[in-house]
């Protein structure tokens, strides 16, 4: 049986999960587990004694949040074209990983430990399992890709569609249809949706995606090593 939180301690918890969902959504899920405690206002020894691994509050943080991927997945699973329902699918997979950078890396990622990730990547292998091949019997899909194949394709995509979106809105459409399309049989091709970047648009995508992201991080750690903590409650 849990024991419920006193007053005070249950709505630490819940500052933390919010300030954490908010530094996650900026920052990704590297975001400095001493800068969430700042956040919310608490100190460093509060967010251990409520979450003693990072793993444990990603988990608090999104626990729930992708509950409309799986549902997603359910109605893509029943088309009956199959094409069009893997299409459908990872366009509501893609605008989810647009959405913000923790809930990219979520997707996108292996993280031990957050049992509602792994419930989510199990769904969605089935999904694409299922999809895939029955588009392969269906003779859209082309017969030699597998669902590794589409998966590891899918999630290096995905990296990128935080700094595409920051630099060009909806700009990652183009480069999923272009990839779907060669997943295709022969065919007419579709016309691809949007303009394609420019190359200065193009070099503040590939900026977006440098190692600047870790080095914020670091310099962020070293600044709060610096500064004294707030007692806990």
């Amino acid at each position: 049986m849990t024991v419920p939180l006193r007053r005070d301690a249950q709505r630490n918890r819940d500052l933390l999960v919010a300030a954490a969902r908010e530094a996650f959504a900026a920052q990704g899920l590297d975001a400095p587990l001493d800068d969430i405690a700042r956040r919310a206002g608490v100190g460093n020894a509060t967010l251990y004694r409520h979450f003693p691994s990072r793993a444990a509050l990603v988990d608090a943080v999104f626990e729930g949040a992708l509950a409309g991927t799986t549902a997603a997945g359910e109605e893509a699973r029943g088309a009956e074209d199959a094409w069009a329902g893997l299409t459908g699918y990872l366009d509501v997979v893609f605008t989810v990983l647009a959405s913000d950078r923790g809930t990219n890396d979520l997707m996108t990622t292996g993280i031990e430990g957050v049992r509602s990730l792994d419930a989510v990547h199990a769904h969605n292998h089935e999904t694409m399992v299922l999809l895939l091949g029955r588009a392969q019997r269906q003779g859209t899909v082309r017969s030699d890709v597998t669902t590794e194949d589409l998966l590891l394709a899918l999630a290096a995509l995905g990296r990128a569609v935080p700094a595409l979106a920051a630099t060009v809105p909806d700009g990652w459409r183009r480069h999923l249809a272009l990839f779907l399309d060669g997943l295709r049989t022969a065919g007419p091709a579709a016309p691809l949706p949007g303009p394609p970047l420019s190359p200065a648009q193009l070099g503040e995508v590939l900026r977006e995606l440098g190692p600047h992201r870790a080095e914020r991080t670091e310099r962020a750690e070293r600044a709060e090593r610096k500064r004294p903590a707030p007692a806990a409650p």
